[in-house]
């Protein structure tokens, strides 16, 4: 619940409830290319991954969704456009190749219904 409750702050531009917990400013900074051309679909803001910036997506998503994954096949995406969070939690190393956290991400994304 803490993993959700960090991305809805992050969602909700650094409020969690009714108390702001980081400025707007600053969500807008954090989620935001600050490494400039490394990769044609894929920027890095502070802390975050972030998609889309140059190039189109390759992947059902939205431009701008940021992410990040951790070393036991854990992640979040965050999603303004669509106001969406996903959080994928497996607890697996190695993987093996599997692919659970990109259909997972998909399945997510073929569920929107408007």
């Amino acid at each position: 619940m803490d993993y959700a409750r960090f991305c809805q702050m992050m969602l909700d531009g650094g409020r969690a409830g009714d108390k702001r917990l980081l400025s707007r400013k600053s969500v807008e900074l954090m989620t935001h290319d600050q490494l400039g051309k490394i990769s044609p679909d894929f920027a890095f803001g502070l802390g975050f991954g972030v998609a889309g910036v140059d190039g189109p997506l390759h992947e059902l998503g939205s431009v701008g969704e940021y992410n990040w994954g951790g070393f036991f096949y854990t992640a979040f995406t965050i999603d303004p456009k669509e106001d969406m969070i996903t959080v994928f939690m497996a607890q697996l190393h190695p993987t093996g190749g599997l692919e659970l956290e990109s259909i997972f991400h998909a399945l997510a994304y073929q569920a929107i219904t408007n």
